[in-house]
């Protein structure tokens, strides 16, 4: 299933596919901007997410095979992709599996939760009471405390407008990854990003990927929760454009 998508960038560029995370759409990029090469950016949404249609079920392979239908639709061979937390796990699952991912940029993200608890807990929250229920503590790790209220809310109601069925069928999807046994097979060259102040996926996650990358680079950012792309861009955008903007 072909998702929502939005195609911005002058035509000859090259083209930089961007991944969100849970509970979050194409929005998340509205402010994004490499500083110094252009880029054509594709963005889309998860199921259930923005323009998307909702799904009953998802994996992370379902989720990225929705993304090579995507590039197929466009007549996109291969692509730059850089993904958050969710679009991250897409990002490995694609260049593990596919030869569509030129290089590749993980930011805040995981190969696998050793401790389900929080996923299972969440599940079970908006089971009960709804997407409602889990809305301010998810927000609340996405940012830190100093990140503006307004900008924060914003997301929040973002996070409400989700259905309710496909964020619960892409929750699942995330406490089940193990993306570990992948990671070997991932030839494109890698930038990984964490956060330092990221509960949701800590620096260590993103260690233990670069560690297993045969080609990457990690960078951990300082003044920043798990949207980092939203709290730090334009620390994060210099990292992309140098890892990006390579000839």
């Amino acid at each position: 299933m072909i998702p929502h998508f939005t195609l911005s960038g002058p035509p000859d560029a090259p083209v930089l596919v961007l991944g969100n995370a849970l509970g979050t759409t194409t929005a998340l990029w509205n402010d994004f901007k490499l500083p110094f090469r252009p880029f054509r950016l594709l963005r889309f949404d998860h199921p259930g997410h923005g323009g998307s249609a909702p799904v009953e079920q998802a994996t992370i392979e379902s989720l990225a095979s929705g993304v090579v239908e995507l590039l197929d639709h466009l007549e996109l061979r291969q692509v730059h992709y850089c993904g958050v937390s969710l679009g991250g796990m897409i990002g490995m699952w694609l260049a593990a599996n596919t030869d569509r991912i030129d290089r590749l940029a993980l930011i805040c993200t995981s190969a696998w939760y050793e401790d389900k608890t929080g996923w299972d807990e969440r599940m079970s929250a908006i089971r009960s009471a709804g997407v409602r229920s889990i809305a301010d503590a998810v927000v609340s790790r996405w940012f830190t405390p100093s990140f503006s209220p307004t900008a924060a809310a914003r997301f929040r109601d973002e996070l409400l407008r989700v259905d309710e069925g496909s964020y619960l069928a892409c929750a699942q999807a995330i406490r089940d990854v193990d993306l570990r046994p992948e990671l070997a097979k991932i030839g494109a060259p890698t930038v990984v990003i964490a956060a330092a102040q990221d509960d949701a996926t800590p620096p260590e996650h993103a260690r233990h990927i670069a560690e297993e990358l045969p080609d990457s680079e990690l960078y951990i950012v300082g003044d920043a929760a798990h949207l980092a792309v939203v709290e730090e861009p334009r620390t994060i955008s210099v990292i992309l454009d140098g890892h990006f903007g390579v000839d």
